[in-house]
């Protein structure tokens, strides 16, 4: 038998960190199912949901995790995991959003606020500030059928308005 839970760790980011953490889940008999990474400032965020063999319960797991040298310092949480780990149609994503321009606060509250109205779905959201100043949004959506021109035109005029190039792909 097994069990699902979900693994959270936050750390410095480093060359490896992920070849790191998901060898010794390998080796705990881990099988990863929907899983993130990011570099978020000078950190790195991994996030999975697993399923785990019963004989490696949620302490034995955050314990042995602890251990890997590139985890030193870090904050792990594992915990169980009572939804669905397998994604229902909403979370598929029909269209890839990308906007850039000047950072503007209040900007990622602003442009998610209009999917709603369309019953959209944000799937994946990511955000920059580069070097240079520009901020860069990706935000990945499922949009339902009929809605999409709609939908996009808004976000598009929305940037627009806003002073910044906006992109989008349909996948």
């Amino acid at each position: 038998m097994s069990h699902i839970v979900r693994v959270s760790i936050f750390c410095p980011d480093q060359t490896g960190l992920v070849a790191a953490i998901a060898g010794r889940m390998f080796d705990l008999g881990a099988n990863l199912g929907d899983t993130t990474f990011a570099v978020l400032g000078s950190g790195a965020e991994f996030t999975t949901i697993c399923d785990m063999p019963d004989d490696v319960d949620n302490e034995l797991l955050a314990t042995e995790l602890a251990s890997v040298p590139e985890l030193k310092d870090a904050k792990i949480s594992v915990t169980d995991f009572d939804l669905d780990p397998v994604q229902d149609q909403a979370a598929k994503i029909t269209h890839r959003i990308t906007v850039k321009g000047g950072d503007q606060p209040g900007l990622i509250a602003r442009l998610s606020e209009l999917f709603i109205e369309y019953r959209a779905n944000i799937v994946r959201l990511s955000s920059e500030k580069t070097p240079d100043g520009t901020y860069n949004l990706r935000i990945s959506v499922f949009i339902p059928e009929g809605s999409a021109d709609a939908c996009l035109a808004t976000v598009a005029n929305t940037a627009e308005g806003l002073q910044l190039s906006c992109n989008i792909e349909a996948r």
